[in-house]
Order: structure tokens, then C-alpha cells, then sequence
């Protein structure tokens, strides 16, 4: 039997039913009222727990002679691909790179996201090395946490893993600071390619699982964070014979290859002029008054020099002698007043840069088990002593003369033989002016008044 058809009233009614439903709907919508949320369910606190690997392929201490494939971290969760950041410049690691640190390798390492894991496979391929990778803290999920925690992993396709160690410290010479977070680079001679690790938070470090024999170790600071040892980036190093355990301390400087030039001289007083250079000298090859000249211009008549010192050394001087004499204003005061002066017993006084050994980190948990990052305050004491054990550099000069420089009247500083940290040698003149003497103003202080005879009071008449 067919249906019978739908009255047109009828029609008209559910048309209006049907759009009466769709404009509520679109009302509790706009209303947050829906039935679907895109909130976060109930059921449980929100996650903030930090990402946790599962594994790692290799583990470590694997003996892997044929591997091909990548090195592979398995975490609990999926993480941000982002993670890490860019680097600090163009040229530096980018994004989840930054986050591990593959080692011994030519070139660059590739690092791939899969949700839940990362890869790692150098691009050369893998060589017969022991092999060691650095899990740095800073990987993060999707809800923000993030890892504070470190890993060393060491495997192996061939050579057997060392027990050998370095450790030490790293330090900024010029500045006469801790280097934070240096690179730390040790290259088995006669190899080119070297196992890496980071500075702590203190400028400390510990280089583990070497193996014995002759290493050159370097010591940079990585401002651009490529990874790499830069042409501009301050640096140190030094050879290793390593047997078991090996510390050492590294003053970082930046090995300029252009000569160094003077670039400014200042007057200072009428016997003092400052010259500044374009970088620091050595401070063990200091100019003297045989390498040093000042003229006198139009003419250029040689001007008498009494003493030449660097930067710091007049600093030094001009302290001890502000000390010296404020020590004698104090005593002068003491004694007009009738008071004795103590003075302070430090026959007894303890050393306050005492005899220790170099940086020696704490030793490092077994292989392949995470660890916080090591909170390493830096040993002031210690950064003390060692920075005592080489002269600063400076980029500045003083020059002291015999006689007073002639006011309105301009001279020449010529400078032979300054030698920058690496022992490149420059030249170079350079003019200052002597300012107009200043006259005292008298014309607009009151005179002084003589004094005036007591008043007298007048006779009678």
C-alpha cells in the first residue's frame, strides 16, 4: 500500500521545527552550552610530570660492530619537535639538536622527530669509535614540562670503551671570570675529530671513558652555538698525556691574527696620558719607554717619560696610594685627638687564597643512568688562586712623564712593538690635545671684610 503524501501544512510545521532547532543549537553554541567540549575531560589532575625515555638504541655499553641504522630515544610521551630553541646564531644547532651531543664526529649530526622518539645518526655514517652521546636537559611535551635531567650514553662499533677521565675548569683570562658552559673538545692525537662535553653552571667539567694515550684539548666559548671551534670565539687549550685521570685548568682569550694597534690616547692630568688599544697585549711582553714616545707637535720634540704601566698596574698604584694616604689622615686625627691608635694583629690571619688542587668534579654516576644536572657553584677560592697564576692582560696603557704637558697644545703618542696574546706585533700613532687651563673665577667672590673694632660707648658730654 503506498504512503499517502505529506500534507503541505504539515510540511510547513517541520520546516519550522527543523530551523527552530538549528537557530537553539547555534544559540548554545555561541553560549558555551554545547554538548561537546573542547575542554580538558575530568577524571584526573592535569599532567606535570616531565617527559621520561624509555630506552635507548644502543643502550649503553653496547658492542654494536655492524650498525647501520640510528640511534633511536624512546620517551613515555609524545614531545615538542621544537624543543631546545634555535641557536645562538645563524650557524648554530637548531631546534632538537640542541638537545643531544654526538660524539666523536666530522661534520654535522642529523636529528629527526617521531612523536614519541628522536633519532640520531651522524651524517659520514657510523665509523669503527666508541661513540658517545649526551642527552642534554631541556626536552618538553606538549603540556610544557620539561626535563631536567641529563643522560651519557657510550657504545661502541668496534674499539673497546676506556676508564680514563679529564676534568678541570674554565675560565675567561682578560676578563678574569668562570666560563659557564663552555665546549669541551678532546681530540686523540693524531686524530681530528674529538669526544665532547659541556661546562657546568661553575665552569666545571668531566670527560669520562676516554681511553689512556696523548689527547689536545680545547676549551670554547661557543657563542653561536655551532659546536665548532670559531675563528672569532675565545678559546684555550693545552696536550693531555692521559693514564687514568687528568685535571686542568683553561684561560680562554680570543686568538686575534691582526696586529694590535692603538686606537685612542687621553689626556688624564698633566702628567698622565692613557692610550687604548684594539685589544689586549700580552702582558708579559710590556712596553717600556724604549717602545714608547710622545712628541710634541708641530715639531715633534720628544717628551721625557718617566714610567710606563699597564691599565691595572696604575689602578693598583693609585689605590695603594689613596690607602696609604688616608691611612696617615687617620692616624693624624687619632693622635691630635689624644687617642692611641690600635692597630690589628694579622700574624694570625689565615691565608685567604689556600693551597688546593684543580677542579675536580664529583665523580660521574654509572654509564647511561639519568642525572640531574650537577648544581656547581663556583669555588671563588679556588677561581682565586688560579687566575693568580698568570698576569692579566690589558688593552690599555699609562703613561707617566717627567714634566708637565703644555696646556692648548697637541701631541702624538707612537707606540712600536705591542704585542697581542698570540705574539702578533703592531705599530701605530695617536694624537691627544691638552685642554685650555682652567682659571679660578675671583670677580664674583664677596671680599672679605676686615674685622670690625668692639663698640665702644661714648662719653657724656
Amino acid at each position: 500500500m503506498a504512503r499517502s503524501a505529506r500534507r503541505p501544512g504539515q510540511q510547513a510545521q517541520v520546516t519550522r521545527l527543523l530551523v527552530g532547532l538549528l537557530l537553539g543549537s547555534a544559540a548554545a553554541w555561541a553560549s558555551g552550552g554545547a554538548c561537546a567540549s573542547v575542554g580538558t575531560p575530568p577524571g584526573g589532575p592535569p599532567d606535570s610530570a616531565a617527559p621520561k625515555i624509555l630506552l635507548v638504541k644502543p643502550e649503553s655499553g653496547a658492542v654494536v660492530p655492524n650498525w647501520s641504522g640510528d640511534a633511536v630515544i624512546q620517551f613515555d610521551e609524545v614531545i615538542d619537535e621544537m624543543a631546545g630553541g634555535g641557536g645562538g646564531g645563524g650557524a648554530g644547532v637548531q631546534g632538537l639538536a640542541r638537545q643531544v651531543l654526538l660524539s666523536p664526529v666530522a661534520g654535522d649530526v642529523k636529528v629527526g622527530w617521531h612523536r614519541t622518539s628522536v633519532s640520531i645518526k651522524p651524517k659520514e655514517g657510523w665509523k669503527k669509535r666508541v661513540y658517545r652521546l649526551e642527552i642534554q636537559p631541556g626536552f618538553v611535551d606538549l603540556r610544557r614540562n620539561r626535563t631536567n635531567w641529563a643522560k651519557t650514553v657510550l657504545f661502541t662499533t668496534g674499539p673497546e670503551i676506556g676508564h680514563a677521565r679529564i676534568g678541570g675548569i674554565t675560565l675567561k683570562w682578560i676578563e678574569q671570570q668562570v666560563l659557564l658552559h663552555a665546549l669541551i673538545e678532546a681530540v686523540p692525537l693524531p686524530d681530528t675529530v674529538g669526544y665532547m662535553t659541556m661546562s657546568d653552571s661553575g665552569g666545571q667539567f668531566n670527560l669520562t671513558n676516554l681511553q689512556p694515550g696523548r689527547y689536545i684539548v680545547y676549551a670554547i666559548a661557543d657563542e653561536n652555538g655551532d659546536r665548532r671551534r670559531g675563528l672569532r670565539e675565545a678559546y684555550d687549550s693545552t696536550i693531555v698525556t692521559l693514564d687514568s685521570s687528568s685535571n686542568v685548568a683553561f684561560y680562554t682569550f680570543p686568538h686575534d691574527t691582526v696586529p694590535p694597534r692603538p686606537r685612542g690616547a687621553t689626556y688624564v692630568d698633566s702628567i698622565t696620558v692613557r692610550v687604548e688599544f684594539s685589544q689586549a697585549l700580552d702582558p708579559t711582553a710590556s712596553l717600556d719607554t724604549l717602545r714608547v714616545r710622545v712628541l710634541q707637535l708641530p715639531d715633534s720634540t720628544p717628551v721625557a717619560i718617566a714610567q710606563v704601566y699597564t691599565q691595572r698596574q696604575f689602578d693598583s698604584l693609585t689605590t695603594l696610594a689613596k690607602q696609604k694616604a688616608d691611612s696617615a689622615a687617620a692616624a693624624a686625627r687619632d693622635t691630635a685627638g689624644g687617642r692611641p691608635r690600635m692597630v690589628h694583629d694579622t700574624s694570625a690571619r689565615p691565608n685567604i687564597h689556600p693551597t688546593v688542587p684543580p677542579a675536580v668534579p664529583p665523580p660521574p654516576p654509572a654509564a647511561g643512568a639519568p642525572r640531574a644536572p650537577a648544581k656547581s657553584p663556583v669555588d671563588t677560592a679556588l677561581v682565586r688562586q688560579l687566575l693568580a697564576q698568570r698576569p692579566i692582560p690589558s688593552d690599555k696603557i699609562v703613561i707617566r712623564l717627567v714634566h708637565p704637558l703644555k696646556a692648548e697644545t697637541r701631541y702624538v703618542v707612537r707606540i712600536t712593538g705591542a704585542t697581542n696574546l698570540i705574539g702578533k706585533k703592531g705599530d701605530g700613532d695617536v694624537g691627544f690635545s691638552v685642554p685650555k687651563a682652567v682659571v679660578a673665577d675671583t670677580s664674583r667672590r664677596t671680599p672679605r671684610q676686615p674685622p670690625q673694632p668692639p663698640p665702644t660707648s661714648k662719653p657724656p658730654s
